[in-house]
């Protein structure tokens, strides 16, 4: 049921979402600290449901018309939607990498203070 003829849209945002998918769980099999089982099922309800957007655009019309949207600008408006959580997802990664640094460097120069006090 897959469409005959994909957009370049389409196809970006399948294979963007397809590798953010790839990444979490990657991180969750390998038990990275920062990918919790939470964010991973977070990341795959949104990538998931962009891809899912993306194959099958009429999916977006359904919902458009169950929440009470008109008009037919998916192309716009999953972009937008991609640009914005891919920025969100890339900011909370380095944020949270960030956030170990610091705590990694607190604990090793609390541990020389210690050290030179005794």
């Amino acid at each position: 049921m897959i469409p005959d003829h994909l957009r370049l849209y389409q196809v970006v945002v399948i294979f963007i979402a397809t590798i953010m998918l790839y990444q979490g769980f990657e991180k969750l099999i390998k038990r990275d600290s920062s990918q919790t089982l939470l964010k991973f099922f977070i990341r795959l309800v949104i990538w998931g449901g962009m891809g899912a957007v993306a194959l099958f655009p009429p999916i977006s019309t359904v919902i458009a018309r169950f929440i009470g949207i008109e008009g037919n600008t998916n192309a716009v408006i999953l972009t937008g939607f991609l640009l914005v959580f891919l920025m969100v997802f890339k900011l909370l990664s380095a944020i949270e990498k960030l956030e170990k640094r610091f705590s990694e460097l607190i604990q090793k120069d609390a541990l020389k203070k210690v050290n030179k006090k005794k």
